[in-house]
């Protein structure tokens, strides 16, 4: 197949999330599987310059498009580059004033004023390259709000065109929070017709939702783990949007995330102290629980559980009963190492934690992609307690690097922890633990459930074995979107007909 990929980040080039990790592993994914992949993304110069790239690398296509955003005409360029060791081919669609700017969605905690704008631009740009390069695409997969008007412009602006006669629509919802909306006179900014701004298609209560366009006008609509996508059609997980989505079940599917394992893989990984394998594990990460004790500045104590956390800092991660199980939690002999940013509260709170306890616990506020993975290698057990989490991808890279994690049983958390259940445990499918009820006391019954575990090694490294032996990587998730590609397909080639016969 020939498959466009439109997403507003990937890794190396811009990341706050998930989508970034995502968007570059399953272009890759899809790629090593024998298809044309083309990623476009917005070209965010401060960003590519924080990561350590430089922007003058990328080839500069002769290619421009001018485009219409409301009444402005502006022009894009596009730069072309790829990922090491993969045939997929990235775009940066180049515009200073969309996208020369220090972060990419807000700054000093507001979000852009004119994020709609830019996205609107983005989405058209994509569009119109991809017919100027004559990418022909049987599929165009958009992510997330920022490129929610991509389907409806395939289905409004550029069916008949040539090029798109066959092309379907595929639309990735990452998180049901980010809906992209903005006030009805927006409309005017996306140039589609004002008809369309009614409750079936474009319109949430009077304004225009960009993730609402992008579900409605879609051939298939994924989600990112079978759980959230049955979640998010609930009233406390639809952010209102649950009614649209139940409307459109039958085209609504939940693949979890897989890994980019020559990312994330302690058997190569250059960022830890000792590389080691589900064989091996036993002798490796004892030398990289020591390594991250002596980073972090915290006494080498081999036999003391180590627990920690890597997360943006906020209640909806859990951190408020990390924070409340903490003071019964440390009254016990254990360590506790959390990295992050996000909440001032949190951030302050954990900071006098590892201050109360400077030989238990230790903060970094901020982001480091190096020690997350020496994290993940020395740690005995992982916590994520989110209050919900569309699939996460910190479970799966520690049950890859034999570090057991404690999960709140939602969206994809819920698909890749195996509780350690005794029948589990019989069965051999436990791989960590996990509780329902969203609340500190529950958090701190799995913590001492799970130290008590870990000082009964034989169990425990059994735990360790069973996460480590899964194949999380992206080859399976990759074929379950081909299937997904298969069906959108189907289904427009299906309406198509259906058009020509009532015609």
């Amino acid at each position: 197949m020939k498959i466009v990929v439109a997403s507003s980040e990937a890794i190396p080039f811009a990341k706050t999330g998930g989508l970034a990790d995502v968007a570059s592993a399953l272009s890759k994914a899809l790629a090593d599987a024998g298809h044309e992949v083309s990623l476009f993304l917005p070209c965010y110069p401060q960003s590519i310059a924080k990561r350590g790239l430089n922007l003058d690398d990328f080839e500069l296509c002769p290619e421009k498009v001018t485009i219409s955003v409301g009444s402005k005409e502006v022009e894009a360029r596009l730069r072309k580059t790829g990922f090491p060791g993969s045939s997929a081919t990235v775009y940066l669609v180049e515009q200073a004033r969309y996208f020369d700017r220090p972060e990419l969605y807000h700054e000093g905690g507001r979000d852009y004023q004119d994020n709609c704008e830019r996205f609107i631009f983005f989405s058209r740009a994509v569009m119109e390259f991809t017919k100027k390069l004559n990418l022909s695409p049987d599929i165009i997969h958009a992510n997330d709000w920022q490129t929610g008007l991509i389907p409806a412009l395939l289905n409004i602006e550029y069916e008949d065109q040539p090029g798109f006669e066959k092309t379907a629509a595929v639309y990735t919802i990452h998180n049901m929070a980010f809906q992209g909306q903005y006030w009805h006179w927006d409309m005017l900014l996306t140039g589609i017709d004002w008809k369309y701004f009614n409750r079936h298609q474009m319109e949430f209560f009077g304004q225009l939702n960009l993730l609402k366009t992008g579900i409605v006008f879609s051939d298939m609509v994924t989600t990112v783990s079978p759980t959230y996508a049955k979640e998010i059609r609930t009233e406390q997980f639809g952010y209102g949007l649950h009614g649209v989505l139940d409307s459109h079940a039958d085209r609504l599917v939940g693949i979890l995330n897989g890994v980019d394992t020559t990312d994330w893989n302690p058997e190569i990984d250059s960022h830890i102290a000792a590389n080691y394998s589900a064989q091996t594990v036993t002798e490796g990460k004892p030398r990289c629980k020591a390594a991250l004790q002596e980073r972090m500045g915290l006494p080498q104590k081999p036999d003391v559980p180590l627990l920690g956390a890597i997360s943006r800092m906020t209640d909806q991660k859990g951190f408020s009963l990390i924070l409340d199980a903490a003071e019964n939690l440390l009254a016990t002999d254990v360590q506790l190492v959390i990295l992050g940013t996000g909440d001032p509260y949190h951030e302050t709170s954990f900071s006098e934690l590892a201050r109360r306890f400077p030989d238990k616990v230790s903060t970094l506020i901020g982001f480091d992609e190096i020690l997350a993975h020496q994290i993940e290698a020395g740690l005995d057990i992982f916590l994520m307690p989110s209050q919900f989490e569309p699939c996460g991808l910190n479970q799966m890279y520690s049950l890859i690097y034999g570090t057991v994690p404690i999960v709140h049983e939602v969206g994809g958390l819920a698909d890749s922890v195996v509780d350690a259940s005794d029948t589990n445990l019989e069965n051999g499918t436990a791989n960590g633990f996990s509780f329902w009820h969203f609340d500190a006391t529950v958090l701190y019954r799995q913590m001492r459930r799970a130290i008590d575990m870990y000082n009964d090694k034989p169990t425990w490294q059994q735990l360790m074995q069973n996460g480590m032996t899964r194949d999380w990587s992206w080859k399976h998730s990759a074929q379950n979107y081909l299937s997904v590609y298969q069906q959108a397909l189907s289904f427009r080639a299906n309406s198509t007909e259906s058009v020509s016969a009532s015609s």
